[in-house]
């Protein structure tokens, strides 16, 4: 949908938040998780006010605020101030290390932080070790040392017309490494005409019209798919129901309660869902839900099957990452060409390249290279090596391998750093994770390659049993010979190890180096 689409449509109702306030003042914009609610009127009234007062603390254009805060209205409220009065605003993941949280606010040059009394004790040592003073620091509630927030809160509204567009400034999940700065130059323009134009596209790119809706945050604000969702539908008009803890069965509560247009999920919540009984499935009405957009991790194609059986043609699959957006698949169009993830949304191209970077013919598996959208370029902040690193000319690289069709629809083979090499034959990991993801028994599964003498590496696969079964040289077996009837034996484990539980970020992603590392570890040892 092009730029002059939106504003034709915004002649007829006017989006962002700042408009929306004026137009419809009495609308419900959030649903915090504690059930209180705001409008969009009140709602701007607390980002002006939060704007007024930081610009009172003394933060200026383009410097940064942090803010260390579970899924609930200040979270928005802190974000907003800062996109209004031209900040960047660095959300900090609550459960992430000291070390990484501290990295995360002494990288970024954060001046200011707020915190959540639920993090109480995290956000006293973060701030300390960040050598942020007292005077920088307010909580949500009470933290010892904190400045309460409702003190920037008191502050006069500010003119809602003195607006400096700001921005988010995301740090990655850090699966390799300390977490990363993801960075834009800070856009010109008024917010409130920028947001308009943004949220219009991609609104509708996931099926969600702007006006009266309801968008139900399942993830955690702080990850960019949950954000990318609520911000958008927020600025075409839509009702924000945040859940902090998410539950299969609260979640389909919501969705009935609230009457639930769209949301945002991952895969793992798709498995939770799906596992729920008929009866707990059946007891809800969920005949308003319209859309449901994934990202973060692959979904195994049965799972996706089985929940657009159940709740109709609503999934729709964005590929991309914080570094920028590539691909959308409609329901529609993977029911027509299933597993794929779509094809590229306007104004970005994609290049499939080989190792000599020369472009790939439909069918063949490369590198996936994306032609950046219009706008400042990523980069990772205080690192020009692995900016460098990433881009070709105008296109960048996620680290993952895939193929174009002939129709250019997208596939995805897997990350290319966890392509297993055995015998000279690639490997994708993915493939088997999904297999093995349609047993009953399997509540997730890591697919990794392990040293072989032989063949360099084997397949081996680490999983997680479903509660109230115990893993043994019996059930690995078991898996070994579903998984050989779906797949070819070579990409199959030949082995199985069984865990407890298997450490994923909060957006989906699995922290398979952790993993990996173990086993590759005790190699070396020996050698």
């Amino acid at each position: 949908m092009g730029e002059t689409a939106t504003e034709q449509h915004s002649d007829t109702y006017r989006l962002s938040l700042w408009h929306i306030a004026a137009d419809h003042p009495d609308r419900v914009a959030i649903i915090d998780p504690d059930g209180s609610q705001l409008t969009f009127a009140e709602l701007l009234n607390q980002v002006q006010r939060l704007s007024h007062g930081l610009r009172n603390l003394g933060v200026e254009h383009g410097d940064v605020i942090a803010a260390a805060l579970p899924n609930c209205k200040e979270f928005m409220i802190c974000e907003l101030a800062a996109v209004q009065a031209g900040f960047y605003f660095v959300p900090v993941n609550c459960h992430l290390t000291a070390e990484e949280a501290v990295h995360v606010l002494v990288d970024s040059e954060a001046i200011v932080l707020i915190g959540h009394e639920g993090f109480a004790e995290q956000a006293a040592r973060i701030a300390n070790q960040a050598s942020l003073t007292a005077d920088k620091c307010f909580a949500v509630g009470e933290i010892p040392g904190f400045l309460s927030l409702s003190e920037l809160l008191s502050e006069a509204p500010e003119d809602p017309n003195r607006r400096l567009a700001g921005a988010r400034m995301t740090y990655t999940s850090g699966t390799t490494g300390m977490p990363k700065g993801i960075r834009r130059a800070l856009p010109d323009g008024d917010p409130a005409d920028l947001l308009a134009r943004s949220s219009f596209m991609g609104a509708t790119g996931f099926g969600n019209k702007p006006g009266p809706g309801v968008c139900l945050t399942c993830g955690p604000l702080h990850h960019a798919g949950p954000s990318m969702m609520s911000s958008s539908t927020l600025h075409v008009g839509y009702t924000q129901v945040l859940m902090d803890k998410w539950t299969p069965e609260s979640c389909l509560r919501l969705i009935e309660k609230y009457k639930v247009n769209c949301s945002q999920m991952v895969p793992t919540m798709f498995h939770r869902l799906l596992r729920l009984p008929d009866q707990t499935k059946s007891k809800y009405d969920l005949s308003s839900l319209a859309s449901i957009m994934h990202t973060g991790a692959p979904c195994p194609r049965e799972s996706k099957q089985r929940i657009m059986d159940w709740l109709g043609p609503v999934v729709y699959e964005t590929y991309g990452g914080t570094e920028g957006a590539a691909t959308i698949a409609t329901p529609r169009r993977w029911l027509q060409k299933p597993g794929t993830v779509g094809k590229p949304i306007h104004g970005v191209k994609i290049r499939i390249l080989d190792e000599k970077d020369n472009d790939l013919q439909p069918g063949e598996v490369g590198e996936i290279y994306i032609l950046a959208s219009k706008g400042p370029k990523t980069e990772y902040y205080k690192d020009p090596e692995k900016t460098r690193s990433i881009w070709k000319g105008d296109y960048f690289t996620l680290g993952d391998m895939g193929y174009l069709d002939e129709d250019g629809l997208l596939f995805i083979s897997d990350r290319k750093k966890d392509m297993i090499i055995s015998g000279g034959v690639n490997i994708f990991p993915v493939e088997a994770e999904a297999a093995l993801f349609g047993h009953p028994k399997v509540q997730d599964v890591a697919v990794i390659g392990i040293p072989d003498p032989e063949w360099g590496e084997q397949v081996k696969a680490v999983v997680q049993p479903v509660e109230g079964v115990t893993g043994s040289d019996k059930l690995g077996l078991e898996l070994i010979d579903f998984c050989r009837k779906k797949i070819a034996h070579y990409k199959c484990p030949r082995s199985i190890d069984f865990r407890q539980t298997l450490p994923r970020a909060e957006n989906g992603k699995l922290y398979k180096r952790r993993i990996r590392d173990e086993y590759w570890a005790d190699h070396k040892q020996r050698i």
